[in-house]
């Protein structure tokens, strides 16, 4: 779960805008209603990698292990401080508006909706959710594959909030830009209310080193350069072998050469949407 130097760190005040925090179990215990067991992933590890790519902000995101007990992530948060991260939480409509309110004061700026690992916010509740959140200024983040993002794109794009879309939106890399999985990313993101987080590698068709993703980073960046962000993924779970974050910033490096284009994705957009 250590990472190796990249070729050239990231820019000061970038984010990680996606990772998960593991433990410790006798702490936090995991949800009997997972679908994986993943090994502990803590904090100080964490911010080991951190310091190795250039990372200075970072967005902790729920994960399906725990359900909608949001208390590791919020436990990092803190250890973190909010002047460096924000969080990503799972609730359902049991959540009144103090709860919410409270996870707004500990950090929290948006609800993941888990459609791949489940153990998470019902579906059907994202659009009540999505009214109840909006006054807080949250968004509603969105894992998916590629053929649910098709399903639910006109859903998502009438929302009252923001939107981001997890991992490229789940489209294979072998589909190719043109597939109507792909084109209704690019119509999403026409819309001007959604973000795409550029964490790539699970949308490889190919595996390791999971290059095959290039096209596909290279359109959603040309797409929305204002509206993307990136991510780590850390500590990739289920993925074996699993990648290490410095190779994924040598990609994003080599995918995105333009200063410009990596200055907003990697520090201002981030800043923007996470309220940095």
């Amino acid at each position: 779960m250590d990472t190796r130097p990249p070729g050239q760190k990231a820019p000061p005040l970038s984010t990680d805008c996606h990772f998960h925090i593991f433990g410790p179990f006798d702490r936090f215990p995991m949800s009997p209603g997972r679908h994986y067991t993943p090994p502990e992933a803590l904090v100080r590890r964490y911010l080991r990698v951190a310091e190795t790519i250039g990372i200075e902000r970072m967005v902790v995101v729920q994960a399906s292990i725990y359900g909608t007990d949001n208390a590791v992530t919020l436990d990092a948060i803190s250890q973190f401080g909010q002047h460096r991260a924000r969080g990503v939480a799972v609730i359902d409509d049991g959540f009144d508006a103090a709860a919410l309110t409270r996870l707004h004061d500990q950090g929290i700026r948006g609800v993941r909706f888990n459609m791949v690992s489940g153990n998470g916010t019902p579906e059907d509740q994202l659009e009540a959710l999505a009214r109840r959140v909006a006054p807080l200024g949250w968004h509603i983040q969105i894992y998916a594959d590629g053929a649910k993002m098709l399903e639910i794109g006109e859903l998502l794009a009438r929302l009252p909030v923001e939107v981001v879309i997890d991992h490229c939106g789940g489209v294979k890399a072998a589909r190719g830009v043109a597939h109507p999985q792909f084109q209704a990313l690019l119509r999403l993101l026409d819309t001007g209310r959604a973000w795409m987080k550029v964490c790539s590698y699970r949308a490889s068709s190919d595996g390791p080193p999971w290059a095959d993703v290039q096209a596909n980073v290279k359109a959603l960046v040309a797409a929305a350069p204002d509206r993307c962000v990136w991510g780590t993924d850390w500590p990739h779970s289920q993925m074996d072998p699993a990648p290490e974050a410095g190779l994924l910033l040598d990609q994003f490096v080599a995918w995105v050469p333009e200063t410009e284009a990596r200055q907003k994705i990697l520090v201002d957009n981030p800043a923007r949407l996470y309220g940095f």
